[in-house]
């Protein structure tokens, strides 16, 4: 009898603990502009301007059509030959990118929302995809991919893209978010939006019978070899729990030491808290993430160790910013990360 009033005083403790973190609502400064009201899905459009100097034909490839505007008139001569107008100077092109996403959401939930990392990802990947062909072709993994915007702007050009994350809510609103978008942008990846856990081990439960609804998110046993041949991770804002972040890495390692090579390429605001136990405002997140990775400058004849990771945080000086909607501050972190614990 009291193993079974245990039982249900711990499944009343969870309960209250779910509903009092529901009660604590959170906002991404990216929302601020937006309706003051905090339930159901808002559409925000975030314009994207390409630069000036990329060639006409990668523009071309990148899209559905030929930008508006772009059209010369074709005219003749007096002896009716055409007359070829030289091309003029490029103007940079814009379009616009629809996100469905929450306004507030708990802490559990935070994948409804546009965070200011995932922004600076994705001004990252459209700089990559805009000046160079390293993204072209390529299988890409993006761990905790909540809206879906850095994945989906990444389908511009590779060959698969998969959008993971946690539960059934973010996970349609993530699929929802691909669909919004497929009429303005040219998917050349096949898309798969999967559930991923990173509480439990890699590889993930393979589906093998027909989907049923709660199954839609399901890994096919195809997929799961694919992903493991991935080249490019990409993660933004995932880290903000400890124990979310040994997870993180803990699945991060076993990705990265299967298959071919793998780069992750991880942005992350740095959020500073006041600490009683060190009497100071203090990045504690931060410090943990720091704990998984030795600096890429420090590594020369090194003993890696308990460092299987070796990270490079990247100028983002360099990275131009293509995405309109947001202002980048100082507190958000772009790395580059390599697994240092592969055998050759």
């Amino acid at each position: 009898m009291s193993g079974r009033m245990d039982g249900r005083h711990l499944e009343e403790n969870q309960k209250q603990d779910e509903e009092e973190e529901e009660k604590d609502q959170v906002m991404s400064e990216v929302h601020l502009g937006c309706p003051p009201h905090t339930s159901g899905p808002h559409i925000s459009r975030f314009t994207i301007s390409t630069p000036p100097e990329i060639e006409y034909s990668r523009l071309c490839y990148l899209f559905n059509d030929q930008p508006a505007g772009w059209h010369q008139k074709i005219s003749q001569d007096e002896d009716g030959d055409l007359l070829v107008p030289r091309r003029r100077k490029r103007c940079p092109y814009s379009f616009n990118v629809t996100i469905q996403h929450n306004i507030t959401s708990s802490v559990r939930s935070v994948g409804l929302q546009v965070w200011k990392a995932a922004l600076v990802l994705a001004d990252f990947v459209l700089h990559k995809i805009f000046t160079s062909f390293e993204f072209d072709g390529v299988v890409s993994l993006e761990l905790g991919a909540g809206t879906g915007l850095v994945g989906i702007l990444l389908a511009q050009v590779a060959k698969t893209v998969f959008l993971t994350d946690h539960s059934n809510e973010i996970l349609e609103n993530c699929a929802r978010n691909v669909q919004l978008n497929s009429g303005v942008l040219n998917y050349r990846a096949a898309i798969h939006v999967r559930e991923l856990d990173w509480m439990n081990s890699w590889p993930p439960t393979v589906h093998t019978g027909n989907l049923a609804s709660k199954e839609w998110y399901s890994w096919s046993s195809s997929e799961v070899e694919e992903v493991q041949e991935a080249s490019v991770l990409v993660a933004a804002d995932v880290i903000y729990s400890d124990d979310l972040t040994d997870a993180f890495f803990t699945i991060l390692e076993r990705l990265m030491s299967l298959g071919q090579e793998k780069v992750l390429y991880l942005a992350m605001e740095k959020r500073y808290n006041f600490s009683l136990d060190d009497l100071e405002v203090v990045a504690n997140g931060y410090s943990r993430f720091r704990s998984y990775l030795k600096d890429d400058g420090e590594c020369e004849g090194v003993q890696l160790g308990s460092f299987p990771f070796v990270g490079k945080c990247m100028d983002l000086a360099l990275i131009p910013q293509y995405v309109g909607e947001y202002n980048r501050g100082n507190n958000v972190e772009l790395w580059q990360i390599k697994y240092a614990g592969r055998k050759t």
